[in-house]
């Protein structure tokens, strides 16, 4: 499959060198099990990306589960991901699956992985080496045959200095490194990005637009994002 097929087929909008290397990243290690860490700024496209590592890969007719690890509490995160024995604790009024169970031969995204905490990281970390996990409340070891990939807004380098993710992890996860540019890096997108979702609203909606006049196009091209137009 051509770059550009594949672009369309996975939804990747955009033609700046950025993306099209992007794209070929992808293309690359899709079919194989290397974990990705995608970085980025909030709102750039991330879990697109994501998608299309799934979706071109041997694991796309397996589930892929996503988990926003700053959505969850400290205290749960660990059995959303590993699952927990009926009676573990207070809540656990039966046995649960996890999010690594129930992605079994398929992918797990975890989004936000930055705000993982410290003690999760490390039994993340035996996942990656061994795929190897406990359920909460157990003592016995399960497999989990799933690829990870890995998405943060956050500067993981960094964190690592201010002792807010392991480094033995980080380098685990970043055997392949996709970082999705900001929109105000690759302005020559602009224009195809509006131009996608106008379509994809007329389309829902059944409405007609007669499209962009000139003026309109540049201005779309020379707006200072963020800011105002120049």
């Amino acid at each position: 499959m051509d770059r550009e097929t594949f672009k369309k087929e996975h939804k990747i909008i955009g033609q700046t060198p950025e993306m099209q290397e992007i794209v070929d990243i992808v293309r690359q290690v899709a079919p194989t099990d290397i974990t990705v860490l995608i970085t980025g700024e909030s709102g750039v496209g991330k879990e697109i990306i994501a998608r299309a590592l799934h979706a071109a890969s041997r694991r796309a007719k397996k589930p892929m589960v996503t988990v926003n690890c700053g959505a969850i509490p400290e205290g749960l995160i660990e059995s959303e991901l590993f699952g927990h024995e009926k009676g573990s604790f207070t809540s656990a009024v039966e046995t649960r699956k996890g999010y690594f169970e129930i992605a079994d031969e398929g992918t797990v995204l975890l989004d936000e992985i930055g705000e993982m905490p410290l003690a999760t990281q490390v039994k993340l970390l035996r996942v990656l080496e061994n795929g190897e996990y406990n359920r909460v409340g157990s003592s016995t070891a399960r497999k989990a045959d799933v690829r990870v990939l890995a998405a943060t807004n956050k500067v993981l380098d960094y964190e690592v200095q201010q002792k807010r993710f392991r480094p033995d992890l980080y380098f685990r996860l970043r055997s392949v490194n996709i970082h999705v540019p900001p929109l105000r890096n690759r302005k020559e997108d602009i224009l195809l990005l509006v131009e996608h979702f106008v379509k994809d609203f007329t389309s829902k909606n059944d409405v007609r637009f007669q499209g962009f006049g000139e003026d309109a196009a540049v201005m779309l091209m020379n707006y200072d994002w963020p800011g105002n137009v120049r």
